[in-house]
């Protein structure tokens, strides 16, 4: 079997790993390479760096309609998508004759959208899972071929919860693919009800205000944004990224104010406290909350609204 692969960060490499054992991959579509870092060096993503390691072609177009000719004559059977980071225009989707099956990571219809883990935990959800579909010309509407319920962790941040999807939908894959092709798993339509929207996330949205937001928001902006682009706050004018963070029971100190006690760092939010476990200043390293606090004398830090 011909496939082609549509996929860009590294949640989407177990899928190809999973689709290699199954057919012959004849194109992996990727995005371009992005500066990252401090160098700002175009980097490499995941996906084009496993599929250059297992030597398979790789193209990567500002805009996926561009492979439609490539992609054509390559004649493949399937193309799989994970996370590619477009939607696909009509033209590509007919190209294969099987279509395209997306690997998506939510329980769909909830979160239809680029950041649903983000979501997910955002909104304080229990429960979440992998959708496996066919791909329509809208955004995550098309008919279902398999879904797996998997449960939130209450402390699980979104990179450990996306890399538990990913293995999940490269199993899936892996076991209901083979049933789709040869016809005996057959498609279902989305239930009507219960859609909601996964956007993408921007950095705006990660801040946190610990004087209006209160504990359990806190605690879950921390666990979403972890690892992109990071919970941050700002502590007498400083940015301060939030990494880890737990809920803190009995009184804490007023909102807005973090202080150093019995050897913890506790931050006043809203309606109670939260204890910071994991920090990093503005321009400086990831560190225990302690740690920064002993870099501070031990001096209470006060939230500053930034500037604008």
């Amino acid at each position: 079997m011909r496939a082609a692969f549509f996929g860009t960060p590294a949640e989407a490499v177990p899928s190809l790993e999973a689709l290699l054992e199954m057919a012959e991959v004849v194109l992996v579509t990727t995005r371009p390479d992005k500066p990252r870092g401090r160098s700002g060096r175009p980097q490499p993503p995941p996906v084009k760096q496993a599929a250059l390691e297992r030597g398979l072609p790789v193209s990567q177009p500002t805009r996926a309609i561009e492979d439609l000719e490539l992609l054509r004559g390559l004649k493949p059977e399937v193309a799989v998508v994970v996370a590619y980071g477009q939607i696909l225009p009509p033209e590509l989707l007919a190209v294969p004759r099987h279509g395209f099956v997306n690997v998506h990571f939510s329980l769909l219809p909830r979160w239809r959208g680029a950041s649903p883990v983000v979501r997910a935990i955002l909104a304080g959800d229990e429960v979440t899972g992998v959708t496996l579909m066919q791909v329509d010309a809208g955004l995550d509407t098309g008919p279902a071929l398999r879904m797996m319920p998997v449960g939130i962790g209450p402390e699980e941040s979104a990179g450990e919860l996306s890399a538990r999807l990913a293995m999940l939908g490269a199993g899936m894959l892996a076991e209901f693919l083979p049933a789709y092709l040869d016809g005996s798993l057959i498609p279902r339509a989305q239930p009507e009800g219960g859609a909601t929207a996964a956007a993408r996330v921007r950095v705006e949205e990660a801040f946190v205000d610990p004087l209006r937001h209160r504990r359990a928001a806190v605690l879950r902006a921390v666990r979403a944004f972890d690892p992109r682009p990071g919970a941050w706050t700002e502590m007498d004018g400083r940015r301060l990224k939030l990494w880890r963070a737990r809920g803190e029971e009995g009184p804490g100190p007023e909102p807005g104010v973090a202080v150093p006690q019995g050897g913890r760092v506790v931050l006043g939010t809203a309606d109670g406290a939260v204890e910071l476990l994991e920090v990093q200043p503005a321009g400086g390293r990831r560190l225990a909350a302690a740690e920064w606090m002993r870099g501070r004398q031990g001096r209470p830090a006060r939230f500053t609204p930034p500037a604008g």
